[in-house]
């Protein structure tokens, strides 16, 4: 009789903590909705622009929020760079920006509909802050990607409002802008016109839920569908991504072992998929003991849905060829995780993992 009681006890507890974990995370769903600005007269549709540090900008933070919202074909997306010129992504590609800032406001002196700001190698632009800040003004929506916060924090646009950013510079981050409201456990945090994301990884929702809440959920759907992702709601574990002494130590030894780093060749043709390239190129090129390279003889390469790649090399004979996979795009990260296991570790794949934020190897 007691065991009786004793499960129905552990039944109605487990309801319970099921029932606050589903309102908890109704509660988050509903706090990350976005609700866009009408859009600037004489506009039809949204007109996105993402920044450019061309001395550097992150791969997957710049590239997939232009290959989400361009495949789904619902914004106007310009690549905004701070100058005219190639683009330096890091940790691989070069890229060439549609416009420059000054161009960019000769175009559209009314300002962008949304900005989408990617972690830079330089977090403190002058160039870049004053530009977010501007548009801003004209009330575009600021999305900051990763460690792009910094830059928005600068421009202080989370002033008083909730935001995240990747693990590795929470801590910091929260020192420095305590007016900011720092939230762990969200892939993306939206607070009225400004959102962040956690890190890089995190751009793939984001992107989503920007499409949806541009051209509602059906379209969202069948993109992600198209994509292979499954979900792009905001919830998010933060608790595995932190460093640990064998992290560490397999950072170091990489690094230290130069006799074993290679060149790794990502083949592109015209029509290329840009997000499966960004994610293969950017994971390949974290392991601290290979880099990707693009090396074409062509002097550049459009992708399926505009962007222009410039070729590192014309030729890289000593380098190990390795195609990017025909998957679903977002697939192409899992792939490329386990190519990497299976070449240098799991070891090594996990530190892959815990620099882009992603959870699938946690």
């Amino acid at each position: 009789m007691y065991r009786i009681y004793f499960r129905i006890l552990l039944l109605a507890l487990l309801t319970f903590s099921a029932m606050i974990l589903a309102s908890e995370r109704t509660a988050i769903a509903a706090e990350n909705v976005i609700r866009l600005a009408p859009l600037k007269a004489g506009r039809t549709r949204p007109l996105v622009a993402i920044i450019a540090d061309n001395r550097g900008t992150e791969t997957t933070d710049l590239i997939i929020p232009y290959g989400v919202i361009r495949s789904a074909d619902v914004a106007d997306v310009a690549i905004v760079s701070t100058h005219a010129g190639i683009v330096n992504l890091m940790p691989a590609l070069k890229i060439n920006p549609d416009t420059t800032m000054s161009e960019f406001d000769r175009d559209h002196p009314e300002g962008a509909d949304i900005v989408i700001v990617p972690a830079m190698h330089d977090d403190s632009s002058r160039e870049v802050i004053a530009w977010v800040r501007k548009q801003s003004s004209k009330r575009a929506m600021i999305v900051s990607i990763c460690e792009g916060a910094w830059l928005a924090a600068r421009a202080g646009v989370f002033d008083g409002k909730r935001a995240t950013t990747h693990w590795y510079a929470f801590d910091k981050l929260r020192a420095a802008f305590a007016q900011t409201q720092w939230v762990h456990d969200q892939r993306y945090v939206v607070d009225g016109n400004v959102m962040s994301t956690t890190g890089v990884t995190a751009s793939i929702p984001a992107s989503l839920a920007l499409v949806e809440a541009i051209a509602g959920p059906q379209q969202a759907r069948s993109l992600a569908a198209r994509m292979g992702v499954g979900d792009w709601n905001s919830m998010h574990d933060s608790a595995p991504f932190h460093m640990t002494t064998s992290r560490l130590w397999r950072f170091a030894s990489n690094t230290l072992a130069f006799w074993n780093h290679e060149t790794i060749r990502l083949p592109a043709q015209d029509g290329f998929d840009e997000i499966a390239l960004a994610l293969t190129a950017d994971a390949w090129s974290r392991t601290y003991r290979s880099q990707a390279v693009i090396a074409e003889t062509a002097k550049s390469i459009r992708s399926r849905h505009g962007l222009v790649l410039v070729p590192d090399l014309s030729s890289a004979t000593d380098a190990s060829v390795i195609a990017v996979p025909a998957l679903p795009s977002a697939r192409a990260l899992d792939w490329t995780l386990s190519e990497i296991a299976t070449r240098y570790g799991a070891r090594t794949s996990d530190i892959v993992a815990l620099q882009l934020e992603y959870p699938a190897r946690h």
